[in-house]
């Protein structure tokens, strides 16, 4: 995973192209990058951000934001005393 102003991208390798290839995740639009290095695949990523950025400043259009990682959920009480009790018995 590479993460970069708040985005985060993957990255898979193809062996048969030699070749990195990702993607951007948790957003709507879709914006991939390449690279034969682990050097390029990194810039690539950073690179297709700020394209997509500044796509969307010269539009005036407001650019995807990336997921929170917040999940919001209404529980009954005594489920969500529950829960953090055994959360808490596991540490986490």
């Amino acid at each position: 995973m590479l993460k970069y102003k708040g985005y985060t991208g993957y990255v898979v390798y193809d062996d048969e192209a030699r070749i990195f290839h990702g993607e951007i995740t948790g957003i709507r639009a879709v914006i991939t990058f390449q690279g034969t290095t682990v050097d390029e695949i990194e810039q690539a990523f950073m690179d297709s951000i700020d394209d997509y950025l500044d796509w969307c400043r010269e539009r005036g259009k407001d650019p995807d934001k990336p997921h929170t990682s917040k999940f919001n959920l209404r529980l009954p009480p005594e489920l969500h005393a529950k829960v953090t009790a055994l959360a808490a018995q596991q540490g986490v």
